[in-house]
């Protein structure tokens, strides 16, 4: 519980909360956009797959 206080209550403490809270909206950030990315990406070599069979 003594980590929790340190956490909360000092400024290095908020500091290191705010680096955590920062790099997980981060991670959130990149998969959302990769997976996105990714699925686009699929869905063009669909296209110009099919376009090339014609």
């Amino acid at each position: 519980m003594e980590a929790f206080k340190i956490l909360f209550s000092t400024s290095t403490g908020l500091m290191s909360l705010g680096v955590i809270v920062f790099i997980i909206g981060m991670g959130w950030f990149f998969a959302r956009m990769f997976a996105r990315k990714m699925r686009e990406d699929g869905e063009a070599a669909k296209t110009t797959e099919a376009a090339q069979q014609r």
